[in-house]
């Protein structure tokens, strides 16, 4: 098994990580505890360190979150050699003025009355645990992380060309 990523205390590096991911695939239990995983759209990180989100109270996922809170958020981008994985638990939850604070025009596909529209709850994911993997995507990087492999037999370390860690919350 490999070494163990470095673990850090600060919310702001994984932030950072997936400030620029617009969509993250959020994973819950449904009733057969199978994993049931949909695509939800960051709207920001509180002051707290959780992650908000806008739900339709009809959703299977509140439901499933009545049953079972634990979830995983899963963030990618391929372009920029991103990626991150957040566990934790979740709530839904109605709050009209916070819905109004998020809401966006073009969230109006999912929510048609608008920012008022009755249906919008608040999903709050209370963060557990993160973990990161990014790569420099540039040329240099990658050839000088393929010839560091070629020349010791080693894969690269998280200090010269990758960068993984945990954190903890």
């Amino acid at each position: 098994m490999s070494d163990q990523p470095p673990v850090t205390h600060d919310l702001n590096k994984l932030f950072d990580k997936i400030k620029d991911v617009r969509i993250a695939m959020l994973t819950t239990f449904d009733e057969q505890q199978i994993l049931h995983s949909r695509p939800m759209a960051t709207l920001r990180p509180e002051a707290d360190g959780s992650l908000l989100f806008l739900t339709d109270a009809a959703s299977a996922m509140v439901y499933e979150l009545k049953k079972d809170s634990k979830v995983n958020l899963s963030y990618a981008s391929p372009e920029n050699n991103v990626y991150v994985s957040v566990s934790g638990y979740a709530n839904a939850y109605r709050d009209p003025a916070k819905a109004a604070e998020l809401y966006t025009e073009p969230m109006r596909a999912w929510f048609p009355k608008g920012k008022d529209d009755p249906s919008i709850m608040i999903l709050k994911v209370v963060i557990e645990l993160g973990e990161y993997w990014d790569s420099p995507s540039g040329l240099l990087s990658r050839a000088y992380g393929y010839a560091r492999a070629v020349v010791t037999g080693e894969p690269s370390k998280d200090d010269d060309v990758n960068q993984h860690a945990q954190v903890k919350v």
